[in-house]
């Protein structure tokens, strides 16, 4: 379905309006397609693989809301569950059924998670984690790692360093040197250096957290032994670890990553999937830890709107759809996604690597393989935008930056990745010449 003459009045009149009353014309900044040099698009519905914009133009979509639209967009079941449940009110500010079976779900399906919250974000999430960490531990250093985004609490945006730790650097006006002083950045899969550090201020070290699978410079998975050192350095020197799988939950196998490689981190952070498309994002883990929190103990989190009923209804529905052969099926799509990149790619003579785990990919325009930031940020970003806007007028709505992931629901059928394959081949083609 080429749109190669589609029009997108609408969403251009639209954008002139928001950039009156909004920064950008967007309300978080990947939205507004600078990184790729395109016109944002407003999309006004979707159903299924696809949504529609303004103007009316069907794009098959790989952005998914970012990663929570796993069924593919407006499941009956699931928008059933939601309007009924917001027949018998929005909020109440007090406890629900819906949130203890919410929370039975979960623990079910994450060995690692013996107690939770609700929260409504996953920068709530791993802000929350973060601050238990440290008031369980006593401690004040917490690690991460470079071209790693764990939300925008000021701790946590943090520029890396290049190998070495990198103490408080902020990555952002607005954030008091004082405020990040305490977070240490490292390499992404360099168990090493992360042992040095440990060595050197383990005893001020609370807690380690990581995308047990990066998706935030583009989809980089762990190489071996990254993530176990990550766990045995943590317990070694009394610091938790955190595994941040607002992405990766639910994503990448019914259990997570940790799921798939049969890990248990001290703490889990969940998002996106997990409340099927309504803001509902989880913190989780040890019991002892957890029990940290007020009104428990002394660590304090609270939030109004915390495990919202129409949100936790929603993800109820989603998670009960969610069984091992939706994972099997997810992967046979992925895995027909990546085959014919790579062929695109091969067939342009284009530089690059297709890098995916279970239903999340990324095409980089680098020779590969793509380990860390460094890495990432070597990619040929100016190819990207071009091979970007080359999908867009084919009908494929793209993540717009190099640095993000791509996803794939349940929704997409064979004929779905057939056609993306062959606008991407058409797309690449454009960039080469």
């Amino acid at each position: 379905m080429p749109q190669s003459t589609a029009l997108h009045t609408a969403s251009d009149k639209l954008m002139e309006r928001a950039e009156r009353s909004m920064p950008g014309g967007v309300n978080s900044p990947v939205r507004a397609f600078r990184a790729v040099g395109g016109h944002p698009l407003f999309i006004a519905r979707a159903l299924g693989s696809r949504v529609f914009d303004a103007d009316d133009n069907a794009y098959l979509d790989y952005i998914g809301s970012w990663g929570p639209a796993i069924l593919g967009h407006a499941h009956p079941k699931v928008v059933r569950a939601v309007a009924d449940t917001a027949a018998k009110g929005l909020s109440f500010g007090a406890p629900t059924e819906g949130e203890v079976r919410f929370a039975d779900v979960i623990i079910e399906r994450y060995p690692s998670i013996q107690m939770m919250r609700c929260v409504s974000s996953g920068t709530e999430a791993t802000m929350s984690a973060l601050r238990v960490a440290r008031g369980f531990t006593g401690r004040d250093v917490i690690v991460k790692f470079d071209g790693a985004y764990h939300g925008h609490s000021d701790a946590l945006l943090v520029k890396a360093g290049s190998g070495a730790a990198t103490f408080g650097n902020p990555d952002s006006a607005g954030i008091p040197s004082a405020s990040v002083e305490n977070t240490a950045t490292l390499a992404y899969n360099d168990p090493s250096a992360l042992s040095e550090l440990f060595e050197r201020d383990g005893a001020r070290i609370a807690a380690v957290i990581v995308e047990p699978v990066s998706g935030n410079m583009g989809l980089v998975p762990p190489q071996p032994q990254f993530l176990e050192a990550i766990l045995e350095l943590c317990q070694k020197h009394g610091a938790l670890s955190i595994f941040d799988e607002v992405m990766t939950g639910c994503r990448v196998a019914r259990g997570g990553a940790q799921g798939l490689f049969g890990m248990r981190p001290d703490l889990t952070c969940l998002g996106k999937v997990v409340g099927g498309g309504l803001p509902l994002a989880v913190y989780g883990g040890r019991t002892d830890v957890m029990q940290r929190i007020a009104p428990l103990g002394p660590v304090y989190q609270a939030g109004t709107l915390s495990g919202n009923p129409i949100a936790v209804q929603a993800g109820l529905a989603t998670l009960a759809l969610l069984d091992e052969p939706a994972y099997e099926r997810l992967e046979v799509l992925g895995s027909r996604l990546q085959t014919g990149l790579e062929r695109a790619l091969r067939e342009t003579n284009t530089p690059g690597v297709v890098q995916r785990v279970g239903s999340m990919l990324t095409v980089f325009f680098h020779r590969g393989p793509v380990r860390s930031w460094r890495d990432a940020a070597a990619s040929d970003t100016k190819r990207f935008g071009t091979w970007h806007r080359g999908l867009v007028t084919r009908g494929v709505y793209w993540p717009p930056s190099q640095f993000e992931a791509a996803f794939i629901s349940l929704a997409h059928s064979e004929e779905d990745i057939d056609h993306t394959v062959e606008a991407a081949l058409g797309a690449l083609a454009e960039a080469v010449a």
